[in-house]
């Protein structure tokens, strides 16, 4: 096959044009009537907003794991000098400038801290020796600024990236591409370190006792996972509408799948990790956590995320001929954002219902709701912007590239 460079794909279609408005409507009228509806829901139940507040957290966890998946694969893709994924990159980044929606959509997390939060929660703390003890770095003052100094932090480096990337395509100027290399590192750095933190905010809190050093790269294996799954269903549905036909390529696809399986396999090994130096060490304060998640009704979906997290996904992509399909890459990246979601929901609910599994119409509309204003920050971020990055110098290497 003839390579290609990027004066053969100038005529091909790379913007949403009107189709971002339609979209724009209608996911975001869909999410604000689905989010409303759960609202409804959780104020008839009259617990406080106790079950609504825990699963708005795990829709919310959920769809910022995505962008957060987007912000280090851009920062890496910069850091590395890489060429194969210019071509895909401004999805990245799209994906990644959603961060500022998920800034304002922290919101509620923070003001149903204390049906959330036993620390938070004064009755609680006043008695329990342990919370007390605790409450110099769990308190909702603190609690409330490290939570907003981290999505600040976030949508701040997103559209750092976002807005020089956009700028190159009108100015062509080299000089930006070695900028956002030199700002890739910090970036990560940074990254790593809020990720962590917000890790053991939003999820380990939970359960105040408990403590896991592991648990932010857990967090963070899951969320690259769920965004090559979704850039590679992205640039599928933007493909099958007419869009970037030419510009991404089988091999683009083949190395996300090898992205996939990467993360696919790194999540499995942390998840063995954590369990296995709690387990060793079989200490009350650390085990009391996996007893929740191991006996039933969450122990049956401990093995489903065993299974269908790790066993098949890892069986079902190991070979290069399906690394090399759409329609297998498509199926896992669909299959696993459902096990990511599963992984979230396992990780969080067990501390409202550790008897019974509590999914219903609430968690549907909830996750519906922030899934629709999600979709509506895609393209609201996205806007006239092309979808690729036109003039980036390493474009034309990212279209002739093929894989050994």
């Amino acid at each position: 096959m003839a390579k290609l460079d990027a004066s053969q794909i100038t005529e091909e279609a790379r913007h949403l044009g009107p189709l971002r408005l339609r979209v724009f409507k209608a996911a975001g009228l869909v999410g604000i009537v689905a989010l409303a509806g759960s609202v409804l829901l959780g104020l008839g139940a009259h617990d406080r907003m106790q079950r609504f507040g825990y699963t708005y957290l795990v829709s919310y966890c959920y769809f910022l794991s995505l962008s957060l998946g987007a912000l280090f694969f851009v920062a890496l893709q910069h850091v590395t000098h890489s060429g194969w994924s210019v071509a895909v990159r401004r999805l990245a980044e799209i994906i990644a400038g959603n961060l500022w929606l998920l800034a304002v959509l922290v919101l509620p997390v923070l003001v149903l801290a204390p049906a959330l939060y036993e620390w938070a929660d004064p009755t609680a703390v006043a008695g329990d020796h342990l919370l007390q003890q605790k409450q110099p770095y769990l308190n909702t003052a603190f609690f409330f600024g490290r939570c907003i100094g981290y999505v600040l932090i976030w949508a701040l480096l997103a559209r750092y990236f976002l807005t020089r990337s956009v700028r190159q395509d009108e100015t062509a100027e080299v000089g930006l591409t070695v900028r956002l290399e030199w700002a890739g590192g910090p970036a990560l750095v940074v990254y790593a370190f809020t990720v962590t933190f917000a890790a053991f905010d939003l999820i380990m809190s939970l359960e105040a006792a408990w403590f896991s050093t592991i648990l932010g790269v857990y967090f963070f294996a899951g969320s690259v996972v769920g965004f090559v799954a979704l850039i590679s269903l992205l640039a599928m549905c933007l493909q099958h509408g007419g869009r970037l036909t030419r510009a991404i390529t089988v091999e683009h696809y083949h190395d996300l799948s090898k992205l996939l399986f990467a993360f696919t396999f790194f999540w499995a090994y942390i998840a063995f990790s954590q369990y296995l130096l709690i387990w060793y060490a079989n200490i009350p304060e650390e085990t009391v956590w996996y007893l929740r998640r191991q006996q039933a009704p969450w122990g049956w979906l401990a093995l489903v995320l065993l299974f269908g997290h790790f066993v098949l996904p890892f069986l079902g992509m190991i070979s290069r001929a399906a690394k090399r399909r759409k329609a297998v890459l498509a199926f896992w990246s669909g299959w696993l954002l459902v096990m990511h979601w599963l992984d979230l929901y396992w990780l969080i609910m067990p501390r409202l219902s550790p008897q019974r599994l509590p999914f219903g119409l609430l968690d549907v509309l909830c996750f519906v709701g922030v899934g629709g204003l999600f979709v509506a920050g895609l393209v609201w971020v996205a806007g006239d912007r092309s979808l690729i990055p036109d003039k980036d110098p390493r474009l034309d290497e990212s279209l002739a590239f093929e894989n050994a």
